[in-house]
């Protein structure tokens, strides 16, 4: 240990001739511990909604999606796909067209999103758990169409989750102009019946707006025989996801694009990181306004200390060593209260996930959780404790070294 950290440590645990320099020293240290405590709050809150609607897609959306790059169909026997379906970290492989559609019930209308699938679609996503009603999962028997509508979607036109009378779709039918005096001739007309279930994974993306069928029955709709407009992998045990997209990219090529689950909903954990950074941005500042309060415990140190400054001094110190004492003084004051303030976050996380003591409202089941998510993530962790070192190293460097030229003269 050099003399100048040697020092600075006696200096912070030494009593003062002024008491208040220690009471000021508590007060610096417990200003960061409170301001490291809420960003580590914080960043945890924002992680647990973020892994909170991860979990609601994971049994809608895949591990990873396949798709062509220009948003077209692919044929089912296309070389690349073939590859894609030996690959070894595969599976479950399961391909799957999607288009627009418009459906009619009992002279309600809707624009919807169908989403042909094949049978395995079951090992692919936990189908089965955000199911309801009592009927059973199906998408075709003999020649019976299935679909399976968002929850949503059922409410806007009107049906419970089995319905009697078939749902009437139409879409129209490729590269041809709409004809005004027969216009339904322009159409594609199928049927699809009841299997006496609806899905709901809380997100109005897909309850108010998909209805899961058949691939055959998409195919049959679109006029898009043997051709899918994406393929949905789920990856062996013991494959990692992002070593595994990475490989299927390099063997697909630019022609393909292989999205994992937070590419595939880009557009909401894109809102939430910019969310998540703009908190971080704005507690980074109120720690800086902390970190003031180190400033005039030093100030104070270094004016009850002049007499061993000059101690100092007598033995050989120059002005820059003392400087870097009171710098170091610092530096301890700030990680103290860095540490503590990080296991006080990390407490208080626990606390909100063993118990659930701060609630999202006064009405139990309103929300889809009662209580705050969070997680706490070990990245974060890192983050907020270089970010507290950084801001008060920049909040301490200038005033020391300004006061240290002042009071040192004297």
């Amino acid at each position: 240990m050099n003399y100048e950290l040697f020092i600075a440590r006696r200096y912070l645990f030494a009593k003062k001739s002024h008491h208040a320099i220690n009471i000021i020293s508590g007060i610096s240290v417990l200003g960061v511990a409170v301001a490291t405590m809420a960003m580590v709050v914080t960043l945890s809150v924002f992680n647990g909604f973020q892994d909170l609607v991860a979990d609601l897609f994971t049994a809608f959306d895949p591990e990873l999606r396949v798709t062509l790059t220009d948003g077209q169909t692919v044929s089912t026997k296309d070389p690349a796909l073939l590859q894609l379906k030996k690959h070894d970290a595969v599976d479950v492989y399961t391909p799957v067209l999607e288009g627009q559609a418009l459906v009619v019930q009992d002279g309600r209308q809707q624009v919807v999103t169908i989403k042909g699938v094949a049978d395995n679609i079951t090992e692919q996503a936990h189908i089965q758990d955000i199911l309801y009603g009592d009927g059973s999962f199906c998408l075709h028997a003999d020649v019976l169409e299935y679909g399976i509508l968002g929850i949503q979607l059922a409410q806007q036109l009107g049906l419970p989750a089995y319905f009697e009378n078939p749902l009437q779709v139409y879409a129209p039918k490729p590269g041809e102009r709409v004809n005004m005096g027969n216009p339904l001739s322009s159409f594609n007309h199928e049927e699809l019946q009841s299997p006496g279930v609806v899905f709901v994974v809380r997100q109005a993306k897909y309850d108010a707006n998909y209805i899961l069928t058949s691939l055959g029955f998409a195919q049959r709709l679109f006029e898009r025989q043997g051709r899918v407009s994406g393929v949905e992998i789920k990856v062996k045990e013991g494959f990692k996801v992002d070593k595994t997209k990475q490989e299927l990219q390099a063997l697909l090529g630019e022609r393909f694009k292989v999205q994992d689950r937070y590419e595939q909903q880009d557009d909401i954990f894109r809102v939430m990181r910019i969310e998540k950074l703009i908190s971080h941005v704005f507690l980074s500042f109120i720690l800086l306004v902390a970190c003031f309060n180190i400033i005039g415990s030093l100030s104070m140190l270094m004016i009850d200390k002049r007499q061993d400054i000059r101690t100092l001094r007598s033995l050989g110190a120059n002005d820059a060593q003392i400087s870097t004492i009171f710098r170091l003084e610092g530096h301890i004051i700030s990680l103290a209260g860095a540490l503590l303030g990080l296991l006080l976050g990390a407490i208080l996380c626990w606390v909100q996930q063993e118990y659930g003591l701060v609630t999202m409202g006064d009405s139990e089941g309103s929300f889809i959780v009662d209580a705050y998510p969070v997680s706490v993530y070990l990245t974060d962790i890192l983050l907020v404790l270089v970010t507290v070192l950084v801001v008060s190293w920049l909040a301490i460097w200038y005033p020391v070294n300004y006061l240290s030229k002042k009071i040192l003269k004297t």
